[in-house]
C-alpha cells in the first residue's frame, strides 16, 4: 500500500508525467501534495526511510494520496508527519491504515514517538490520528497537535 517515492518519481509527479505502471488517479497530486513533492524533486540525494510514499488503493492500485516525514527523528526520537489522500479515496480506512503503517515503518527504523497536526476543523483527519493512538497535546490558531510514543 505504500511505495517510496524518489526524487525522480517526485519530478514526474509534479510533472504530471505519468508512465506505464504509475496507475495514478486523475485527481492526484492534490494541491496540498504539490510543495513537499516539489522540494523531492529538487533534492540532490534523500532521506530512504523518513521520506515520502504513495498511498495506493489496494482494490484498483490507484495511488490516491501521499504521506511522508519531515525528515528523520529528532534528538529525542520524535518524527513528525502528514499525510492526504484524494477526495474521492477519502472515507474508506485507507488513510487510517496508511499512518498504521507509516508508524511500524518509523518504529522500525528507530523512531521513539511520533507527532501530526491537522486543521480543528478536519474531523475526519482527527479520528484519523486518534484511531492510531495520537492523543491531542495543543491547540494554536486553527491547528490542533497531536503526538504518540511508539516504544
Amino acid at each position: 500500500m505504500l511505495e517510496v517515492i524518489s526524487p525522480e518519481l517526485a519530478r514526474r509527479i509534479v510533472a504530471r508525467d505519468e508512465q506505464p505502471g504509475d496507475d495514478w488517479h486523475p485527481d492526484y497530486p492534490f494541491a496540498d501534495e504539490l510543495d513537499p513533492l516539489r522540494s523531492l524533486a529538487a533534492a540532490s540525494g534523500t532521506e530512504p526511510v523518513f521520506t515520502m510514499y504513495l498511498i495506493r488503493r489496494q482494490s484498483d492500485n490507484l495511488a490516491v494520496g501521499g504521506i511522508g516525514f519531515f525528515g528523520p527523528p529528532d534528538g529525542t526520537g520524535t518524527v513528525e508527519f502528514g499525510y492526504g489522500l484524494v477526495p474521492s479515496a477519502r472515507g474508506a480506512g485507507l488513510a487510517t491504515e496508511a499512518v498504521e503503517l507509516a508508524l511500524r515503518h518509523a518504529a522500525d527504523n528507530g523512531a521513539r514517538a511520533a507527532m501530526a497536526d491537522t486543521a480543528i476543523a478536519n474531523l475526519a483527519s482527527r479520528r484519523v490520528l486518534e484511531t492510531n493512538g495520537f492523543v491531542e497535546v495543543e491547540r494554536r490558531a486553527a491547528l490542533v497537535y497531536y503526538r504518540r510514543d511508539l516504544v
